[in-house]
């Protein structure tokens, strides 16, 4: 192993001991949408191992086997509904609301229309600290995608639009910006950065990162590029 990954792995495991979610106190209770799987569920496994109270945004179509056992309550909707979104809000007197929306081809993705719906709720119902989860490489045009563009155009397009709405809202977000996405469990190792760094990180370490700053004022109005130094560059 060379000096510089050395270095590396002692600067993300001192970075991930700093912000062990042991060591935390979070003031719930939290509202999580796209908490059944990946990195929301990640979340939501973090919160409910520390006894913080958590309602989770399910489709009425959702595999709610993931939540098994973990104590949440559930809200049926579907993102793109406001009306469904201010119902979700209503359920509780929520202090953090994390959104890992996402969606699949095919299908109408709720990263935009349903991050504008979260947001407005938020600050309809005073809930001003909003986590958002974008992607790396959001933010480099707000053009639309002309014609013959490819399917990654778009979804980084409509992820700007919706990271756009929630900096101007006035909320004290964090939008939380990893690198390529993959399938395994939490390691431990993944850090932030306040700049762009293409490597990967898994669903579940994201997940266990975002609950270390939820309330950590210092990452209030900022966006965070999460990734993991101990795995390799890529996507799953």
């Amino acid at each position: 192993m060379s000096f510089n990954n050395i270095i590396s792995r002692v600067a993300a495991v001192v970075f991930a001991g700093l912000f062990s979610t042991s060591a935390m106190a979070v003031e719930g209770p939290v509202l999580v949408f796209g908490g059944t799987s990946g990195t929301g569920l990640g979340a939501v496994q973090n919160l409910r191992a520390m006894d913080v109270p958590v309602t989770v945004f399910v489709r009425p179509t959702s595999d709610l086997s993931g939540l098994e056992g973990l104590g949440v309550n559930t809200v049926v909707g579907n993102a793109l509904n406001a009306d469904d979104v201010d119902q979700a809000f209503a359920a509780d007197d929520f202090n953090i609301v994390i959104s890992s929306l996402g969606g699949r081809r095919g299908e109408r993705r709720p990263d935009l229309v349903g991050n504008l719906n979260i947001t407005a709720a938020a600050k309809a119902n005073d809930v001003s600290r909003v986590i958002q989860v974008s992607s790396m490489g959001v933010g480099t045009t707000r053009e639309p995608p002309g014609e013959g563009a490819n399917f990654m155009a778009g979804v980084l397009y409509i992820k700007t639009l919706a990271e756009d709405d929630l900096i101007s809202s006035g909320l004290d977000y964090t939008i939380v910006r990893p690198g390529g996405l993959r399938r395994g469990e939490a390691t431990g190792s993944g850090i932030f950065e306040d700049y762009e760094h293409r490597g990967s990180i898994d669903r579940q370490e994201l997940g266990r990162m975002i609950v270390t700053i939820l309330d950590d004022q210092s990452t209030f109005k900022q966006i965070l590029y999460a990734w993991d130094p101990a795995l390799p560059a890529g996507e799953e």
